[in-house]
């Protein structure tokens, strides 16, 4: 037997106005390490690392799209998704989204569950907005969070320089079985 419930959550959008003064930050620690940017990637491959990264989350948006719309978005000449490679596998990505004039969307970003809590999250972040700022053309970074995400991400998020601009409470219907 099914139930749906209604669950609450906040979704906070956040926008940095100027490049960091910071200096783009060292691959940390000792284990081979490198970021990577997809060219010409397919859907699966970004499906394989948003699940990966967002199952925990409730990260399903994508799921319940048209395939044609996922495959504008993965494919656009302005979309590009960077994975972090640690020991030969995927241990986190980011997706950059210049779509809009002048904005650099950090439109995902997250580590893979077996990547959380080994000291990447700061330095990945900070390399993302690095990435996002060499984009020719950026004069403001954007990204959002909510409530649903990892609790560090907001704090992190505003500790690199991101500022909320707005918040907003949503409802989601969520279904249990029982």
């Amino acid at each position: 037997m099914s139930e749906v419930a209604q669950d609450a959550y906040t979704v906070t959008w956040l926008e940095m106005a100027e490049r960091p003064s910071w200096p783009r930050p060292s691959l940390p620690g000792t284990v081979p390490t490198m970021l990577l940017a997809a060219e010409a990637p397919p859907v699966r491959w970004f499906l394989s690392l948003y699940e990966g990264v967002g199952a925990a989350y409730q990260w399903d948006d994508w799921q319940k799209r048209p395939a044609a719309e996922l495959e504008a978005f993965v494919s656009h000449p302005d979309v590009t998704i960077y994975t972090l490679m640690r020991q030969g596998w995927s241990a986190g990505f980011f997706m950059l989204d210049s779509r809009v004039d002048g904005v650099c969307d950090l439109a995902y970003f997250g580590l893979m569950p077996e990547a959380v809590g080994a000291g990447l999250g700061g330095w990945f972040l900070r390399t993302a907005i690095h990435t996002g700022w060499d984009r020719p053309g950026t004069r403001k970074l954007t990204v959002n969070t909510c409530t649903l995400d990892h609790p560090a991400a907001l704090p992190l998020y505003q500790k690199c320089g991101f500022v909320p601009v707005r918040r907003e409470d949503r409802l989601r219907s969520v279904t249990y079985d029982h």
